[in-house]
């Protein structure tokens, strides 16, 4: 079985900036191994004989008109804020930490 190791969940936790306990972790690790190994015995299924697929979607798009109508008012669209400036959402900055 592929073993995932806390070192690497929690390198990936790092990377989405989640905090997780250590049993959330533990956790984590164990579920991802069980799906490496899913993987890993569906690779191992024959395909010969299997025609290949070139699409599974549906050969038409079903698209609505594209028509232009009234759009929200910017002080509606900012109003649930919890902080706006010079008519922007004002979030916490994530890049560069």
């Amino acid at each position: 079985m592929a073993l995932i190791s806390q070192k690497e969940v929690e390198h990936v936790a790092q990377l989405a900036r989640l905090e997780l306990t250590d049993a959330e972790k533990t956790s984590f690790a164990e579920q991802l191994s069980h799906i490496l190994t899913y993987v890993d015995q569906v690779q191992g299924v024959s395909t010969e004989g299997v025609p290949l697929t070139s699409s599974v979607a549906i050969d038409k798009t079903v698209l609505r008109e594209d028509t232009p109508r009234e759009c929200l008012a910017l002080e509606k669209t900012l109003a649930n804020a919890p902080e706006s400036h010079d008519g922007f959402f004002v979030v916490p900055k994530i890049l560069g930490k």
